[in-house]
């Protein structure tokens, strides 16, 4: 019997994940949207890819949650993607109510899964999956260390002329502006970027990797990044799916790796049949770790003002 992966929102960055993941041939998928219809046709649309490209079309469309039952793996990219001019961080309060709701759904439905977040702003988005689901840290946890690793890799292979499976690098802390490229674990073949790389350059490179997003955005207007993102989360489905024991950038729960304690951040974990199996503590520079600190306050302020807005909501008028 194949195993069924669910993706909740039907928008560019969910029908891409569905894409991508029946592609790859080895589990069922149910995509979810509110929006009658979406999911629906965007699902039979990916089916009828399969004659073509040699898969078996086994995509499911829905509005409710009845058919995601069993899931082996939820990814949640539900809720409003950016627009121009807009941070990451500005998505806090909507996405807060949306990524609960569907959080509560996708749990009473598949008790044994494990979620994937996708929706921003991820890191807080992982602590209201994480709340609400009562999971362990192991079974809940969020893509962009992948998706800011791949940005960062490109323009290096770019910078270099190199091919980008040469390119070996790492982000770390939070999924926004102030994310850690950390330079002194990237290599190009295996040699320090540094060899090829002037430092000034670095700099424009790393500055453009946190602005990745925000570029795409603003070129798009009115939308974001999707393919990228999409295929980031696959990775880690695939990881869980296929015991990879994978070493993959994710946001995953500290309970004080890199002296951090009760956040979410972006770090470098193993990904297996167990979820997250271990998190991986890399040697960094006092300008890498004092930045990764910087990233994780950060995180924490909008945890913390996402506690007060959700409080003041539960006073009585």
């Amino acid at each position: 019997m194949r195993r069924k992966v669910t993706v909740v929102g039907a928008g560019n960055v969910g029908a891409t994940c569905a894409q991508v993941l029946a592609t790859r041939d080895y589990a069922d998928v149910v995509l979810v949207d509110i929006k009658e219809g979406l999911p629906q046709g965007k699902a039979l649309d990916i089916d009828q890819m399969g004659a073509v490209l040699g898969f078996e079309p086994n995509v499911t469309g829905s509005n409710g949650y009845e058919e995601t039952a069993g899931s082996t793996v939820v990814v949640v990219t539900a809720g409003l993607p950016r627009s121009p001019g807009m941070s990451r961080d500005d998505l806090v309060a909507t996405n807060e109510k949306i990524v609960k709701d569907v959080t509560e759904k996708v749990v009473a439905q598949s008790p044994d899964a494990i979620l994937i977040i996708v929706s921003n702003p991820l890191d807080a988005m992982c602590h209201v999956a994480k709340n609400v689901s009562k999971w362990p840290k192991e079974r809940v946890f969020g893509m962009a260390g992948i998706l800011d690793t791949a940005r960062f890799s490109t323009f290096i292979a770019w910078e270099t002329g190199s091919s980008v499976k040469d390119v070996q690098a790492m982000v770390l802390g939070g999924h926004g502006d102030d994310m850690v490229p950390v330079r002194s674990h990237t290599t190009v073949g295996g040699i320090p970027v540094g060899s090829f790389v002037a430092a000034d350059r670095l700099d424009a490179i790393e500055q453009r990797t946190r602005q990745a997003g925000g570029e795409i955005v603003a070129l798009l207007k009115t939308g974001s990044a999707f393919y990228s993102p999409a295929s980031a989360a696959i990775q880690m489905a695939d990881a869980y799916l296929n015991d990879r024991k994978m070493i993959l950038p994710c946001a995953a729960y500290l309970e004080g790796e890199y002296g951090l304690r009760g956040l979410y951040v972006g770090v470098p974990v193993q990904i297996g049949a167990g979820g997250v199996e271990r998190v991986i503590e890399i040697a960094l520079t006092d300008g890498e770790r004092k930045a990764l600190q910087t990233s994780a306050a950060h995180v924490l302020e909008l945890v913390e003002a996402m506690g007060r807005v959700l409080a003041a909501a539960d006073k009585p008028a």
